[in-house]
């Protein structure tokens, strides 16, 4: 579990310092609106947020080959006439590649 990336994600406003990787670490700003999440509520927004971080990475790889590969092959097709079969063809392995993961 990642404590800081489940605070950065789910706290954005709060004010916190932690120090190591464990719940123990954690020290909660007293100007907070909100009281310290316990560790059990960290542990049930984790999966959400390891799900978040997978679609995103994803998302990034997918428009990164989209843009290798695809883009070229949707231009050349309305320049000559619009036959997009090549670009949608080329799309839809770059989409059987790289699914997006399953929501928890």
């Amino acid at each position: 579990m990642d404590i800081a990336d489940i605070l950065t994600k789910n706290y954005p406003d709060a004010l916190w310092t932690l120090v190591g990787d464990d719940y123990s670490g954690l020290t909660w700003d007293e100007s907070n609106a909100q009281s310290k999440p316990t560790n059990r509520a960290l542990e049930a927004a984790w999966p959400q947020v390891q799900y978040e971080r997978a679609y995103a990475s994803v998302e990034a790889e997918r428009r990164a080959r989209y843009q290798a590969e695809t883009d070229g092959l949707f231009f050349d097709a309305q320049r000559e006439g619009g036959d997009l079969t090549a670009w949608q063809a080329a799309v839809d392995a770059i989409k059987a590649d790289l699914p997006y993961p399953e929501a928890p």
